[in-house]
């Protein structure tokens, strides 16, 4: 930048026919290389009297890839159109449907998908891309599948786009079903192709699948470079393998801090706080800078074992690295301080926090004064609570869970009543169980699968023998207004109990049932899952939206404490 404002300097004191093509060279340095300077290309910018397209590009690109992401490429783009000097590309068009999808302006890409036809560039590979990439970062994929679908010759960027868009939203079995089309053509995957592939096995916990896609890497001598070990990592973690995690993370020459992070945030979902915490020691001895996302594993890990004095330590140690508490980090601390029924303690550090608590933050909290039957504090959280979040019927359940705890049976029908009243629906429990390369998934009350009547077999099988082990079941967790045996009933048709049937009915010993729940597992079903695992004689992993929960032999990983 030294060298290039003294150039600048010549310019402006020239009279050169040249000085109006320098300026966007300038500009296209200062813009876009690592050493350059955005501020110093918006002002030369400024200058240039008749901007061309090489120097909107380069602000459009160079504005796009700022730190804090803004509307700026697309206002930048506006004004080209407006002073009309200047026509738009391919690039441009690239370039600003790129800065729509950073900051998911779906309407603006929209716009500028109709000026793709307008200036005849959809037949341009970058503005296909672009526009793949657009409408899977906005989650409109049926749209995204339609411009895959219209292109007549896809490369490699193309497929691996459209796989990461089914990926993105958890369709695995689209994106699965994506690569073996890709498969069929000549296009060998690559790097990029296969962590697409990798983070849709992650997302829908398909271990078998993911083990079979690793497998392919190997067999194709596909480059595994830091970004798939990483997911790799990342996937086995999330599918309840968290020993083949670790023979991956081990077998990693270089580890920069997404992987430490992913190996870290993975040991503390899997309930190995001790494991997470020195994993971070060695973090710290190979001199790898911990980020946000590293400290959100370590307290999590301190959370899900309540080591409450080492969590308040790593609270401490966020300074030091310069990092400013996230809404992430005070919602570790406050379910850390709330599991350890330290429950005034978390409500004065939520009291203090410089930013407005999130809904997960109050739901923490009031989960907590459940815990403690401290009644007014509570009934404080639960109007905070809906005041940030009014239609999430989660948070009805809840505060009716609340007031039933502390035996206020009116409040319990008033919050019933205003969920009706204000058209708040339910989100139901969703299960899903990998078997023989496809996700099955399960709904309380959907009988659409093909084996329904078989799985039903399988359930009353496990009620009739969970039943004879003398087990209660725990129907204080089922809101519904019926009577005591219609909620036993409605427990044995929760989601992961169904995943569990199926399971069980396809599958034999010693295979491993895993099973993802979109919800966390309720109080009975963790009880229940932990009889039929000692009944069964079989290892039920479970992966909620909390954390995994390992049943064996009667016991779970997390000994209750969750």
């Amino acid at each position: 930048m030294k060298a290039l404002r003294q150039i600048h300097a010549q310019l402006l004191k020239s009279t050169s026919s040249q000085q109006g093509f320098a300026f966007t060279k300038i500009v296209g340095f200062c813009a876009l290389s690592p050493s350059g300077d955005i501020d110093y290309a918006r002002r030369v910018f400024a200058q240039i009297s008749v901007p061309n397209t090489f120097s909107y590009n380069s602000m459009i690109r160079g504005t796009s890839q700022m730190p804090n992401p803004s509307k700026e490429p697309i206002s930048l783009y506006h004004r080209m159109l407006q002073i009309g000097l200047a026509s738009p590309n391919s690039f441009t068009l690239a370039f600003v449907l790129k800065a729509c999808a950073i900051v998911m302006a779906a309407r603006e890409g929209t716009q500028i998908h109709s000026h793709v036809f307008k200036y005849r560039l959809d037949s341009s590979p970058f503005v296909q891309t672009a526009l793949l990439n657009f409408y899977s970062k906005c989650e409109e994929i049926s749209v995204a599948r339609k411009v895959f679908d219209e292109i007549t010759e896809k490369n490699i960027i193309m497929w691996s786009a459209m796989i990461n868009g089914y990926a993105r939203i958890g369709l695995v079995n689209e994106a699965l079903e994506l690569f073996r089309e890709m498969q069929q053509t000549e296009i060998i995957p690559d790097e990029v192709t296969m962590v697409s592939v990798i983070s849709a096995c992650a997302k829908a916990g398909a271990l078998d699948l993911g083990r079979w896609v690793h497998r392919f890497i190997e067999k194709n001598k596909i480059k595994v470079d830091l970004e798939l070990s990483t997911a790799l990592v990342d996937m086995y973690s999330k599918c309840g393998s968290i020993e083949r995690a670790r023979g991956v993370f081990n077998e990693m020459v270089d580890r920069d801090t997404k992987a430490w992070s992913s190996m870290i945030v993975g040991l503390a979902n899997h309930g190995l706080a001790e494991d997470a915490l020195e994993l971070f020691n060695r973090m710290e001895e190979a001199q790898v800078k911990p980020n946000q996302v590293t400290f959100i594993g370590v307290l999590s890990a301190c959370a899900h074992r309540g080591l409450v004095s080492e969590g308040r330590k790593f609270w401490s140690r966020l300074n030091e690295f310069g990092i400013e508490p996230s809404m992430e980090h005070y919602g570790c601390m406050t379910d850390l301080l709330c599991r350890a029924s330290l429950v005034e303690e978390a409500y004065d550090l939520v009291q203090t926090m410089p930013l407005s608590p999130n809904a997960i933050i109050w739901r923490t909290l009031l989960g907590g004064f459940m815990k403690k039957r401290i009644v007014d504090k509570g009934e404080s959280v639960a109007e905070r609570l809906l005041e940030v979040e009014p239609s999430n019927a989660e948070n009805y359940v809840l505060i009716s869970n609340f007031y039933a705890s502390i035996l206020q049976w009116e409040k319990v029908s008033h919050m019933r009543k205003k969920m009706k009243e204000n058209g708040v629906k339910i989100l139901p429990g969703c299960s899903s169980i990998e078997v023989d390369g496809f996700v099955h998934e399960f709904v309380r009350g959907n009988e659409s699968h093909p084996e329904t009547k078989e799985i039903r077999e399988v359930l009353m099988d496990i009620s009739v023998r969970v039943q004879q082990t003398g087990h209660v079941p725990c129907t204080s967790v089922v809101l519904h207004d019926v009577g005591e045996e219609e909620k036993a009933v409605a427990l044995c048709e929760h989601s992961e109990r169904l995943a569990i049937a199926y399971g069980l009915l396809k599958t034999k010993a010693p295979v491993v049932i895993r099973v993802v729940k979109n919800l966390r597992v309720c109080r009975d079903c963790h009880e229940v899952t932990k009889i039929i695992s000692k009944l069964y004689n079989r290892e039920i992993v479970v992966r909620d939206r909390i954390r995994f929960h390992r049943f064996h032999d009667g016991i779970c990983s997390c000994k209750d404490y969750w």
